[in-house]
């Protein structure tokens, strides 16, 4: 077998605060991600919670800066439905979650227009076009009213008479 002429350096283990800061660095969590991402490393849970509120105070973790960054990251291709969905499983607060909602009802039909358009970008020949059509805007977590307006509406926008 093949000899290492010098012996691979072993690294000390990361600090719990290391490791936090290594994820914060990458992206945006939201302290239930980072708590579960951290937890098989902590000493005990009071450490990890300590630990967490100290890096809130020093404001490297935000739950409104993480909701910013799942905005970012998933609006322009899910709706609504979908991107809320995600929210929940961040265990993030009520207040959150309804302004995060607001944010998304707002702008989802310019969304879905967008969506639609980088899809399929015609409006739909036959009845199985306009269903495939549908079954995709609703997978992504568009509404129905707003899957309906985007495929009812696609000759007149795309026309430029909207």
């Amino acid at each position: 077998m093949f000899k290492r002429a010098f012996p691979m350096a072993t690294r000390p283990p990361l600090s719990l605060k290391a490791r936090a800061v290594g994820y914060l660095s990458r992206r945006e969590h939201s302290r239930a991600e980072l708590a579960r991402k951290l937890a098989p490393h902590a000493e005990s849970p009071e450490a990890l919670e300590q630990l967490l509120d100290a890096l809130e105070r020093e404001n490297w973790l935000s739950n409104a800066r993480f909701v910013d960054s799942l905005v970012h990251r998933r609006a322009a291709r899910y709706g609504a439905a979908r991107v809320m969905q995600e929210a929940r499983t961040h265990q993030l607060g009520g207040d959150q979650l309804a302004d995060l909602q607001d944010r998304l009802r707002g702008s989802e039909l310019e969304r879905g227009r967008a969506v639609w358009q980088k899809r399929f970008g015609t409006p739909p020949a036959t009845p199985e076009d306009k269903a495939r059509q549908i079954r995709f805007m609703v997978a992504r977590g568009f509404s129905r009213s707003v899957v309906s307006q985007v495929i009812k509406g696609a000759d007149a926008w795309l026309d430029g008479s909207d």
